[in-house]
């Protein structure tokens, strides 16, 4: 067709020809991108359909997946279109894979005075995270004194569940069952509840 087109000759037509040609490849490029990286996911299988998992800054339940993208769906039901190229140039979390298995482990961190014994906050720790629905009694909550600081002590509790689709809420519900506890039990907490999820 194209030695048929009016001005096709000329050096004009062909400069724009060779301009087009080259954002279509450029174009192109990004598509096959995506493509390849579909295909290697597919035999990957870093996840399925229903997993909740974090990719880059995104974390949700995977509603979908093609030779494109990925899509995400997070707690906030905010649908998240994620390109195949960019979900396999970021590291995965998968936190359902093995939550059914060996269970996810929850953790959060409580800073406390020296004036109070290691021994009573632990004890407070564990007592609220079998308090709460969804938390799993074997195995059993654990406590790890992650710092010493010049004020206070880093207590992490950590916490075993196989329902990871509510992570959101019992995290929640572990932090409003250690503020009860800590508050019955006269101790204050020196800085805010940090949680940690990766």
């Amino acid at each position: 067709v194209f030695p048929y087109m009016p001005g096709s000759g000329s050096e004009g037509f062909r400069g724009v020809s060779v301009f087009v040609g080259l954002l279509v490849s450029l174009g192109a490029a990004s598509a096959i991108a995506n493509v390849i990286a579909g295909v290697v996911i597919t035999y990957m299988r870093p996840f399925k359909a229903g997993d909740l998992v974090k990719i880059a800054d995104a974390v949700g339940d995977v509603t979908g997946k093609d030779l494109f993208v990925v899509r995400l769906r997070t707690i906030k039901n905010v649908d998240i279109t994620i390109p195949n190229s960019l979900v396999l140039a970021n590291h995965i979390i998968n936190y359902r894979s093995s939550a059914t298995t060996h269970g996810l482990v929850l953790h959060t961190t409580v800073t406390i005075g020296y004036d109070v014994p290691w021994k009573k906050v632990q004890d407070l720790l564990i007592a609220a995270a079998q308090k709460v629905e969804g938390i799993q009694a074997e195995p059993a909550p654990f406590v790890l004194q992650t710092s010493l600081d010049d004020f206070y002590v880093s207590y992490e509790l950590n916490a075993y569940t196989d329902q990871p689709q509510t992570m959101a809420r019992l995290y929640s519900a572990l932090h409003a069952e250690i503020q009860t506890a800590f508050s019955a039990a006269g101790v204050d907490i020196i800085c805010d509840v940090a949680v940690a999820t990766g």
